[in-house]
């Protein structure tokens, strides 16, 4: 039987086709759009902005954050052209940088992966039951962080379920999904241009500033504090929004022109997203009727809708984004799965046969099924109450939520950052395949890796001052234990390097 082009380059790599290949460019794309989904993180992470800087973190912010990782995405789009495989990041890290840089990474991409499972399931639990409460006063009594943790509990289960079909139902589904979230986001923004009777000014959303961080530089909106500390906190929601975008990688093996079609679907899934999750974030800024109240509320878009809408508008407009939130931590799942898969077939994550299985349909089950447990384990501490309120007005947030979105980000990042520095220390010696960025990686390439270096420092900072050991109000429940998780992970693995790992792994394993 003669080999399609696809099946030659795979080989050439040293791998077998194993997974099925019937994934369309578009469908590649469709999945990092689907996971970056900006009816996801604009929702979810918006009042980590409003909280720390307010609107200028996220009119200002947003567009000058999606620029750096634009940057970052045209390096990986011609690694992924050069290197077409399910392993994706940690294949690339590999073969430029020698087993131990593809160790370190494709661990740091899976803990990655696996928060970004936990965090857009527990974002879309939160946003269906602010839906059905909006529908329905008698849904339930205020908010519950356990009957939350229970919709996400059950949203694992639905999207696991969802993977383990056939890998040509997924492709389908991330192309439904796109036309979601063109649709509704559209949807949306006409409703808060339409609909409310008043809108915050222009000058204010571009200026306006917000210090609701519990008292980080002394709660005030200008001096070294604010600028430096508070409001690059608040640039958590674009970097987390615009992330997962290396599904394009780890869907390779199964798209058709991979070689092309994957690099080309990466840089335009960010670059796409970026436009519309700027218009979006513009249009709930404009809705803003009483900045204040927003302010006293925690800043969640919640809040912002049930100012400028009628119940029942607003909770069209949450149920519209739950469901853009369900196919996204369906994608994110996936995903995870193939690099768990690619990881497995390579023999890096214990118990390899098992998540390196595929079943009768070219799933790999098992993986998904374990990627949802680990993505379940992790979230666990989003049941501990967190109160940044006072006793006569309490704001409960899931402080843990925030903590995994930046674990998402610092994984994944850090897992960036090692074949892209490879490939920008190699220098012409790198063999580009069919889209590369010819000299330009020569200033793109140390941008990419000073930027994810500055945002891994700040998202490892407490985002209180009860969160800092040094102050009197310290408690537990307020850490940012995203530091504690990824500095225990890169401890265990340096250990384990050196006790085992480096007499017995010699990176990708070849299948052919």
């Amino acid at each position: 039987m003669s080999m399609t082009n696809d099946e030659r380059k795979l080989a050439e790599l040293g791998y077998k086709q194993e997974l099925d290949r019937s994934w369309s460019g578009f469908s590649n794309f469709a999945i990092s759009f689907s996971i970056i989904s900006i009816l996801a993180g604009c929702f979810t992470t918006f009042g980590q902005a409003w909280n720390n800087g307010g609107p200028i973190a996220i009119s200002i912010g947003w567009p000058l954050i999606s620029l750096f990782i634009l940057i970052i995405g045209f390096c990986m789009s011609e690694l992924v052209s050069a290197y077409p495989t399910s392993g994706g990041i940690y294949w690339w890290a590999s073969k430029m940088g020698g087993a131990k840089a593809g160790f370190y990474t494709g661990w740091l991409n899976l803990l990655g992966l696996f928060g970004c499972v936990a965090s857009v399931a527990y974002g879309c639990a939160t946003f269906f039951d602010l839906s059905f409460s909006s529908f329905s006063k008698g849904w339930a009594e205020g908010y519950s962080l356990r009957r939350v943790f229970v919709m996400f509990l059950v949203i694992l289960i639905i999207i696991a379920a969802l993977n383990i079909g056939s890998g040509h139902f997924m492709a389908t589904l991330n192309n439904i999904s796109v036309w979601w979230h063109v649709a509704g986001a559209a949807f949306i923004v006409g409703a808060l241009i339409i609909l409310p009777e008043n809108h915050m000014s222009v000058y204010d959303m571009f200026s306006m500033r917000v210090n609701n961080s519990a008292g980080l530089a002394g709660g005030e909106t200008s001096g070294t504090a604010f600028w430096f500390y508070v409001l690059p906190l608040g640039f958590l929601l674009t970097q987390y929004t615009i992330t997962g975008f290396d599904a394009c990688a780890h869907m390779s093996e199964e798209t058709k022109g991979a070689e092309h079609a994957a690099a080309k679907g990466l840089w335009q899934a960010i670059f796409y997203s970026a436009i519309g999750g700027w218009i979006l974030l513009l249009s709930f800024l404009y809705a803003v009727q009483d900045a204040d109240a927003v302010t006293a509320g925690g800043g969640g878009v919640a809040v912002i809708f049930a100012q400028a809408l009628s119940a029942k508008w607003a909770g069209l407009v949450l149920l519209i984004a739950s469901f853009g939130q369900l196919f996204c931590c369906t994608s994110a799942l996936t995903s995870a799965s193939r690099m768990m898969f690619a990881f497995s077939r390579d023999g890096a994550v214990p118990g390899s046969k098992m998540w390196s299985k595929v079943d009768k349909n070219k799933v790999p089950k098992n993986a998904v099924i374990a990627c949802a447990v680990v993505a379940l384990a992790i979230t666990l501490p989003a049941l501990v109450e967190v109160n940044i309120g006072s006793a006569d007005a309490p704001i409960v947030v899931p402080t843990a939520f925030y903590a995994v979105v930046s674990i998402t980000v610092i994984g994944l990042y850090l897992a960036f950052l090692i074949p892209i520095y490879q490939r920008w220390r190699m220098g012409d010696a790198f063999k580009p395949g069919s889209w590369t960025l010819g000299n330009k990686y020569k200033w793109m390439a140390p941008i990419a890796v000073v930027e994810i270096v500055i945002i891994c420092f700040y998202f490892i900072l407490p985002t209180t001052p009860m969160g800092w050991p040094s102050n009197e109000g310290f408690d537990i429940k307020f850490v940012n234990y995203a530091p504690i998780l990824v500095g225990t992970s890169l401890l265990v693995l340096w250990l384990w390097w050196h006790a085992s790992v480096k007499k017995w792994f010699k990176g990708p394993k070849t299948t052919v």
